[in-house]
């Protein structure tokens, strides 16, 4: 579907049907990938999705054409995420964990033969604390004092929050890959 970008907002911002409908075919998509990454299940994620469709649809005024549409989408819908997950009181919790001293910060996690789709269920998996600082940081390029301001944390636990994501996602890769290798099958025959 090709589209042009300007036309598309104007539509949106006189409140057309058929542009916000095609604005949502357009990166509703990878929009709704985004939500998959702050949450736990599919049900929030959609949650989250259209709650950040209505942001958009209700700012999109505030939309200046200084960078790309998708990139202002993609931070509305970052933080309306972010929102639903305080709402839940899944960050309430960050602590500030000093993980330097047994070596976990330090290392470097490879990915090596993981698919994206395994590495994403893999960082489902994480505290949602590290899953959501690990994809601020990691995926989205955030750095650490946007992340703490953003969270209304300190640099310091969006840090070590990281460094303790990196481990464990360090360890659940190694196990996986030690299981799908078969040593593990091995060593139980």
């Amino acid at each position: 579907m090709t589209f042009n970008e300007q036309e598309l907002v104007q539509g949106c911002k006189q409140r057309n049907r058929s542009a916000q409908r095609q604005l949502y075919d357009v990166f509703g998509g990878k929009l709704f990938a985004i939500c998959l990454r702050y949450t736990k299940n599919r049900t929030d994620a959609e949650d989250v999705l259209q709650d950040a469709f209505i942001k958009i649809y209700e700012n999109i005024d505030s939309f200046r054409n200084d960078s790309p549409l998708e990139y202002w989408l993609r931070s509305v819908v970052v933080n309306t995420a972010l929102n639903h997950l305080r709402q839940q009181k899944y960050l309430k919790d960050l602590d500030d964990i000093d993980l330097h001293h047994n070596g976990i910060a330090d290392r470097e996690v490879t990915l090596g033969d993981f698919q994206l789709k395994q590495l994403l269920e893999v960082i489902k998996e994480l505290p949602t604390g590290c899953q959501t600082i690990f994809n601020l940081y990691a995926i989205e390029g955030y750095q650490h004092n946007e992340i703490a301001q953003k969270l209304g944390i300190s640099e310091g636990t969006s840090k070590s929050q990281y460094a303790r994501a990196r481990g464990l996602l360090q360890q659940k890769l190694n196990k996986e890959k030690r299981f799908n290798d078969g040593s593990v099958r091995d060593k139980q025959l």
